[in-house]
């Protein structure tokens, strides 16, 4: 059984916790600005990590951390200042979850209830693939990446660093998506998709602002 400490506790937050329970594993509390009002779990609020002496007992006691934080650039942050203070991260896989053997997966990365990741994917750092989503053979996902619930990457994909790709879209086999993308949900991306744009439809296509 390990011990973990969340950071977030809100919505996604709720996923990442629910998934360390089914682990098995142990929360030994959060961390946030502020203590959170509802708080489902009955876990203790450790205080904000900007707080630096908040941190201490972590790395005092080598215990790692997660971010429950659904927002891509967000994460990225957090888990960046975390690093520099020292703080380990922690992979959370859902025991539900179908990970080849034959798949290399990042620090800080979440997987969620019903995911499957197909033989010789890499997923970076900090990437949740979120419940139900399917990461097809030979895919390469970016550190920071979002693949919402029910999305579908076919094989050979790759998504760059800090995409969100919507709940329940579907990418072509060998599209290559570029960093800070948003696919929006259901749509079907046929084609490769540049950095930084916002892609919706089916077949989908860009928005311009």
């Amino acid at each position: 059984m390990r011990k973990l400490a969340l950071f977030g506790y809100s919505g996604h937050a709720y996923v990442v916790a629910d998934a360390i329970s089914a682990c098995g594993d142990q929360l030994v509390g959060y961390y946030e600005k502020e203590e959170a009002q509802v708080n489902p779990f009955g876990i203790p609020y450790l205080g904000y990590e900007q707080d630096r002496d908040n941190l201490r007992l972590l790395k005092e006691q080598g215990v790692p951390g997660i971010v429950g934080v659904g927002e891509c650039s967000i994460r990225e942050k957090v888990m960046s200042f975390l690093k520099n203070q020292g703080v380990a991260l922690a992979q959370v896989i859902h025991p539900s979850a179908i990970v080849s053997g034959l798949t290399e997966i990042g620090e800080g990365t979440f997987v969620a209830a019903g995911v499957k990741v197909n033989a010789l994917a890499a997923v970076g750092a900090g990437v949740i693939l979120n419940t139900g989503c399917i990461v097809e053979h030979e895919c390469r996902i970016g550190d920071f990446a979002h693949i919402a619930p029910g999305a579908v990457l076919a094989g050979n994909v790759t998504v760059g660093e800090g995409s969100f790709i919507g709940a329940n879209a579907v990418v072509k086999q060998g599209v290559r998506i570029g960093s800070n993308v948003l696919i929006g949900a259901g749509a079907v991306v046929l084609k490769d998709v540049p950095d930084d744009q916002t892609w919706v439809g089916n077949p989908a296509k860009e928005i311009v602002k």
